[in-house]
C-alpha cells in the first residue's frame, strides 16, 4: 500500500492539494517553528544508531533511553494482560501506556475486580475503573461488523474501520465522510474522520540480472525490486529470518508481491537488490504471500546470497543498525519506530490495535496503527518498539504525500495526523509455525 509513482505524473488534483499543503506547511513553520524545536539530543545507547536517535528525538520528544524504558514497559503490561485475559475475563478492560509512558490497567466491576486490582497495583500499574469490560466492547465490535455487513453499499463503503478503543472504554470507527448514520451504541465522539489508506502503484523497473552475487549485508530498511514478467514493484524489506526447513528468508508485505498466485512455484516473483532506481543482482523469491486479512510475504532467499541477510539488523540502507533481540506484542501508546528505504526511520505512539481497517477492496484485520508518515517504497518495512520485532508497514493514510514534513505539519495544525497500518509479526509468525526471526 506504500507503493512507488515513480514515472508517472502527478494529476492536477493531486497538483493542487501539494500546492495547498505547502503553503500550509510555510504559515506553520511561521507560526509554530520555536515550540516544535526538539529537545537537545541525550547522550546514545550504545546499541542505538544516531539516526534512529534522531527519529526518536524529532518525533517523540523523548531521550533514547526514555524510548527504551517506555518500550519495556509495554511488553511488561502485555504480558500482565495476556494472563489477566484468562484469569480475570469478566472484568479486565484492557491496557494501555499514558502520556507519560506508564502502564494503565483498565478493569469493570464484577467478579474478581478486586483480585484484578491487587495483582495490577502489585506490578506497579496504574488502575483505572471503567464501565466495559474488553470481552463487553468485542462483542460491540462484532455487533458493529455484523450491522455493517448489512449496511447499504452507500453506507459501508465510506466505513474505513472499526477497533476497540480501550483508554476511552468504546468503539471507534473510523469513516471517511462525516454524518454517516451509526448504531446507537457507537459513541459520536468516536468517530474519527479520516482519509483511507492509500493503495499503492505498480512501476515500470528493468530488472535484469546483474554479473556476481553482490556483496555487504542486507537488513531490514533496505530497499528492493520485486519482479514477474512486466510488472514491477518497488518496497522495503523487513526481518530476517529461517524457515520451519532452516531456509533463509526475509519477513516483508504480501502486497509487495505483483503476482500473489505465483508465489511458492517455479514462476515465483523474483526479488532484486535496489542500486539506486535501478535493480541489481536477484536475492530470492515470494515463497508465499498473502493479501486479504493480512498482508505479509516470506521471501526465500537465494543460497548464493543467504550470508547477506543473516543478520538481525534494521537500518536506514547504508548507516549503522539496531539489532533485534526478541519480538513485541502491539500495545495502545507504546512507542514504535519503522524503518523504509523511502523515508528512513520515523517514529510515533500505537494508537490502536486488534483492528480492522479497509485499504482499497479487502480488510486488513488484527492490524494495529501508529501516527507514523510512510510513503511510497516504504512498504514491507521492518517496524520496531525499543530493539524488539514488532510488525511490517502495510499501509499509509498519507501515501499521496511528496514528502513527509507535509503531512507531519499538517497533522499538527489539524490534529489529522498521518497513520500507518501495519501487520503485526506476531501474528505471522503464529501463522506459519517453524518461522523465527533473527535475534543474534
Amino acid at each position: 500500500m506504500l507503493l512507488p509513482r515513480m514515472g508517472r505524473t502527478p494529476s492536477a488534483r493531486s497538483s493542487r492539494r501539494a500546492r495547498k499543503s505547502l503553503i500550509a506547511a510555510s504559515a506553520a513553520f511561521l507560526l509554530f517553528g520555536p515550540t516544535m524545536a526538539v529537545a537537545d539530543a541525550q547522550p546514545a545507547p550504545a546499541d542505538l544508531p544516531a539516526q534512529l536517535i534522531a527519529a526518536v528525538t524529532r518525533d517523540l520528544k523523548i531521550s533514547p533511553d526514555e524510548y527504551l524504558r517506555r518500550a519495556d514497559v509495554a511488553q511488561q503490561v502485555a504480558a500482565f494482560s495476556t494472563t489477566a485475559q484468562r484469569q480475570f475475563p469478566q472484568v479486565f478492560a484492557g491496557s494501555w501506556l499514558n502520556d507519560q509512558g506508564n502502564a494503565v490497567v483498565a478493569l469493570s466491576q464484577g467478579p474478581g475486580a478486586d483480585q484484578a486490582r491487587d495483582a495490577a497495583q502489585s506490578a506497579g500499574f496504574e488502575v483505572r475503573n471503567v464501565a466495559k469490560s474488553e470481552s463487553t466492547l468485542r462483542g460491540e465490535k462484532t455487533a458493529f461488523e455484523n450491522w455493517l455487513a448489512a449496511a447499504p453499499p452507500e453506507i459501508s463503503a465510506l466505513v474505513r474501520g472499526v477497533v476497540v478503543d480501550t483508554v476511552n472504554n468504546s468503539i471507534a470507527v473510523r469513516v471517511q465522510q462525516a454524518g454517516l448514520p451509526l448504531p446507537s451504541f457507537i459513541d459520536p465522539s468516536r468517530v474519527i474522520v479520516t482519509a483511507p489508506p492509500v493503495a499503492g502503484e505498480r512501476i515500470d523497473l528493468a530488472a535484469t540480472p546483474v554479473a556476481g552475487d553482490g556483496n555487504g549485508a542486507l537488513a531490514g530498511g533496505d530497499g528492493y525490486a520485486s519482479v514477474v514478467g512486466r510488472s514491477s514493484l518497488r518496497c522495503s524489506l523487513g526481518f530476517n529470518g529461517t524457515d520451519r526447513a532452516g531456509n533463509v528468508v526475509n519477513i516483508s508485505a504480501g502486497h509487495c508481491n505483483p503476482d500473489i498466485e505465483s508465489a511458492g512455484t517455479g514462476s515465483a516473483a523474483a526479488v532484486y537488490e535496489m542500486n539506486g532506481d535501478k535493480a541489481g543482482a536477484q536475492l530470492g523469491t515470494f515463497q508465499k504471500s498473502v493479501l486479504g486479512e493480512q498482508d505479509y510475504s516470506i521471501i526465500r532467499v537465494n543460497d548464493n546470497a543467504r550470508a547477506r541477510f543473516e543478520n538481525n539488523l534494521v537500518r536506514i540502507p547504508g548507516q549503522a543498525p539496531i539489532p533485534v533481540d526478541g519480538v513485541a506484542t502491539p500495545v495502545v501508546g507504546a512507542p514504535v519506530c519503522k524503518s523504509g528505504a523511502r523515508t528512513g526511520f520515523s517514529c510515533g505512539v500505537i494508537n490502536g490495535v486488534d483492528q480492522t481497517v479497509q485499504v482499497g477492496d479487502r480488510q486488513l484485520t488484527q492490524s494495529f496503527s501508529a501516527n507514523i508518515c510512510a510513503l511510497p517504497g516504504d512498504s514491507g518495512g521492518a517496524i520496531v518498539t525499543g530493539r524488539l520485532a514488532l510488525g511490517i508497514s502495510s499501509a499509509s493514510s498519507v501515501a499521496d504525500f511528496p514528502i513527509c514534513e507535509i503531512p507531519n505539519i499538517i497533522g499538527a495544525i489539524t490534529g489529522d495526523t498521518p497513520q500507518l497500518f501495519a501487520q503485526p509479526l506476531s501474528v505471522v509468525l503464529s501463522d506459519n509455525p517453524g518461522l523465527s526471526v533473527r535475534t543474534s
